[in-house]
């Protein structure tokens, strides 16, 4: 097998195929030979578990999926790519590549597909520009799968992870923690990608939970984290009212009666203060 961690292996193969670095596409491949082994032991891969990635590149973290998993699907974009993924996965019969945009796929029809009664788990290490996208639909379209293993870049895995209610928080914490228990895993330099991004990455587990850790109408609760942390800078009272079109003298009301502080920011509320909020509007 190749050393897909060797750079001038990886040129080598590259340049045979004629492939250039796409920016637009956000193109890193991995070099570190540490990494992969490492991300796709955490992932939960295993005997019995089928693995989703997403955007294969040249195959270095596919590899490491291939040997611990019964069965991957890999989607890959580029279709430039298919060549190389056919030359560096050879020697794997547990492999299927699909070239798609994994925003447009529909992915439950696709783990019905390929994998059965399998488990099912998600390992990527994702182009920055479409991390949250990518999650947040993985998360949002209630998919069977038991955990989501990705790279992200350090500064996005740091707000998802971080605590709600925390200075760190924003809207995507409060969502990753409605769907899911998020965990930072291990962080990954810079210099361990070719060509070198400008921003170190981390790996992070988000664990898919049977169902949300609060109760609420799901449309409602969105809609006031949404409003809450649209203007970050201003107290919740602020937010709401101007997100919601709501009188603030309303809203001062509500938020009093439920023991929040009408000078407290979104980043302060806790998961069951944006339900409590969701449910006093939902009520009317």
């Amino acid at each position: 097998m190749n050393n897909l961690s060797d750079i001038g292996v990886i040129k080598e193969i590259l340049g045979r195929h004629g492939f250039t670095f796409s920016k637009s596409l956000g193109q890193n491949f991995l070099i570190n030979p540490s990494v992969c082994p490492r991300m796709a032991e955490l992932s939960g891969a295993g005997k019995g578990v089928g693995v989703i990635e997403v955007g294969p590149g040249i195959g270095v973290l596919t590899n490491e999926l291939c040997k611990l998993s019964d069965k991957v699907v890999a989607v890959e974009l580029d279709k430039r790519l298919l060549p190389v993924l056919d030359e560096t996965l050879k020697e794997y019969d547990n492999i299927k590549i699909i070239n798609a945009d994994v925003l447009e796929l529909d992915l439950g029809k696709l783990i019905a597909q390929e994998f059965d009664s399998m488990d099912v788990v998600v390992c990527a290490n994702l182009p920055y520009y479409i991390t949250s996208p990518v999650i947040m639909k993985l998360l949002e379209s209630k998919l069977p799968i038991k955990a989501i293993t990705v790279m992200v870049q350090k500064e996005a895995a740091q707000r998802m992870c971080a605590k709600v209610g925390s200075r760190e928080s924003g809207a995507v914490t409060v969502a990753v923690n409605y769907y899911a228990k998020p965990s930072m895993l291990f962080g990954v330099s810079a210099g361990s990608f070719m060509p070198a991004p400008k921003v170190d990455s981390a790996v992070m587990r988000l664990d898919v939970l049977s169902q949300p850790p609060i109760e609420a109408d799901e449309k409602k609760f969105f809609s006031v984290v949404k409003a809450a942390f649209s203007q970050r800078r201003k107290t919740v009272a602020n937010s709401l009212s101007s997100g919601l079109g709501i009188e603030k003298s309303e809203v001062i009301a509500m938020i009093e009666n439920l023991g929040i502080p009408t000078n407290a920011r979104a980043e302060k509320l806790s998961m069951q203060n944006f339900a409590d909020i969701a449910n006093c509007l939902e009520k009317g």
